[in-house]
């Protein structure tokens, strides 16, 4: 038959850019599987030394210091801080950004204004620390007099407008995706368009919204430039964002210098710490998955 004919020649090449694709997929997934072996490698080694319990209950933090402590809670109690601070800034301006691009815009001003809000996200985070470090800190201190130059305040503010433009896109997605039908439907009620909005489409999107801040969430908390830079080096328990901080990514960008020599159980440090963000960001993504596809299914 003609159409057999027309589609013999082209199943070998089918076959092999099937092979090609599969091969690029597949890198991926042994990528992630080789950071997952090294890091428990190298974690279990850690871990043989010290205990699991008081790797996540001691309240010091000073693996190089000659009185060595290796609880966590420091760490994760800076990057947490530093996260709640940038989402309170990007959720509110994102969730608002998104809301105007979605169902107040013009396609024009659509159009212009996504691409530019998006420019944000292509900026070099190292560019974001000196901004935090050099202006948002300095104008802070004229507000908050006994705010420290190194601080978790400007670096979280900061962090809050680098993950702004992952809020917004993904959220003006979701609002968009959700069927005129239902507009249509609370116009015909009598609603107007602002109840509409915060009443009926913002609702329906919640699984897409949900999913565009844990995203940015897990960004934030893998952030490492802008907290080495502009929270300071200092590892402590506590929730006032006018002091110093360190964060998990910080530590590791200090161990990975260089001084401290291979194979030492302070060199492991960086394998149990980033294998501890490394559950905390996977989470976060396998949850922000989920409830794409909750979105997308309700959307369909």
């Amino acid at each position: 038959m003609p159409g057999s004919s027309l589609n013999a020649p082209r199943a070998p090449l089918e076959r092999v850019v099937g092979s090609v694709l599969f091969a690029a997929a597949a890198v991926s997934v042994f990528t992630t599987a080789g950071i997952v072996a090294v890091l428990l490698g190298e974690s279990l080694a850690f871990f043989r030394d010290v205990r699991v319990w008081d790797f996540l209950t001691d309240t010091q933090w000073t693996p190089l210091f000659a009185e060595k402590h290796f609880g966590i809670l420091p760490l994760l109690t800076g990057t947490l801080l530093t996260t709640v601070i940038a989402v309170s800034i990007a959720l509110p301006f994102g969730l608002g950004a998104a809301i105007y691009l979605a169902e107040l815009a013009s396609d024009r001003a659509r159009r212009v204004l996504k691409p530019l809000m998006e420019v944000l996200a292509g900026v070099p985070t190292v560019v974001y620390g000196y901004f935090a470090l050099t202006l948002i800190t300095p104008a802070l201190q004229r507000v908050i007099p006994d705010l420290s130059s190194f601080n978790a305040l400007g670096g979280g503010v900061v962090m809050g407008i680098m993950i702004l433009p992952v809020i917004a896109s993904l959220s003006e997605d979701a609002l968009y995706a959700v069927p005129a039908s239902l507009r249509e439907a609370a116009w015909a009620l009598g609603s107007g368009r602002l109840p509409t909005i915060l009443r009926v489409v913002v609702p329906s999107a919640f699984s897409g919204i949900a999913a565009s801040v844990i995203l940015g969430v897990s960004r934030a908390i893998g952030e490492t430039m802008i907290v080495a830079i502009a929270c300071g080096q200092q590892p402590r328990l506590g929730i006032d964002p006018r002091e110093p901080i360190m964060t998990m990514t910080a530590f590791i960008v200090q161990v990975s210098l260089g001084d401290t020599p291979t194979g030492t159980l302070e060199y492991r440090t960086i394998f149990a710490v980033g294998l501890a963000l490394f559950v905390l960001t996977m989470t976060l993504n396998v949850a922000a998955f989920h409830l794409r596809r909750r979105v997308l299914k309700g959307a369909g």
